[in-house]
C-alpha cells in the first residue's frame, strides 16, 4: 500500500509541476500578445483560445496537489468543536461522496473528451485545433484527484490522517 501512496503522491506532484508549468506559459502567451499588439499593431490570433487551454489543463493538473496539501476551501465551523473521532468519521463520509461525484464527473469528461474525437470537433479559432486534445486534461486530472481522496479516505479509515 505504501508503493500506492508513493505512486499517486509522485504523480500529484508532477502535476503540479505541469500545472505551474502551464500556468507560466499562458502568462509567456499573454505577454508576448501585449508585445506585439503593443509595438507591432499585429495580434497571435491564438492567445485568447490558448490561453484558456492552458488555464483549463493547470486547474485540472493541480486539483490533486491542491488536495494533498490541504489547499482546497473547507468550512469547519461545525467539525471544530467535535471530538477527533466525529472528525474523522466526517472525513471519511465526505471522502466517499467526493469519490462518487468526482468519478461522475470523470465519466461525463472522458465521455466528452470521446464524442470530440469520435466527431473530429475543431476549435471555431483560426488555428482549428482538435478540441479532444484540450480535454484530454479533464479525465487526466480528475483521475488523480480521484486516487488522492482514495488515499485520504483509506487513511482516514486506518486512523492516519
Amino acid at each position: 500500500m505504501k508503493t500506492f501512496y508513493n505512486l499517486v503522491n509522485k504523480l500529484s506532484l508532477w502535476g503540479a509541476y505541469l500545472s505551474s508549468l502551464l500556468l507560466v506559459s499562458l502568462v509567456l502567451l499573454i505577454l508576448t500578445e501585449i508585445f506585439i499588439r503593443y509595438f507591432f499593431n499585429m495580434s497571435t490570433l491564438i492567445a485568447d483560445e490558448y490561453s484558456g487551454y492552458l488555464f483549463l489543463a493547470s486547474v485540472f493538473l493541480g486539483l490533486s496537489y491542491a488536495f494533498k496539501e490541504d489547499a482546497h476551501i473547507r468550512i469547519n465551523i461545525l467539525t471544530s468543536r467535535m471530538s477527533k473521532k466525529s472528525n474523522r468519521f466526517i472525513d471519511i463520509f465526505a471522502g466517499i461522496i467526493t469519490i462518487i461525484v468526482l468519478s461522475f464527473a470523470f465519466y461525463r469528461t472522458v465521455l466528452f473528451t470521446f464524442d470530440s474525437y469520435e466527431m473530429q470537433m475543431l476549435s471555431e479559432s483560426v488555428s482549428q485545433t482538435p478540441l479532444y486534445l484540450t480535454q484530454l486534461v479533464m479525465p487526466l486530472g480528475l483521475s488523480l484527484f480521484i486516487l488522492s481522496v482514495l488515499i485520504f479516505v483509506i487513511k482516514g479509515m486506518k486512523n492516519d490522517i
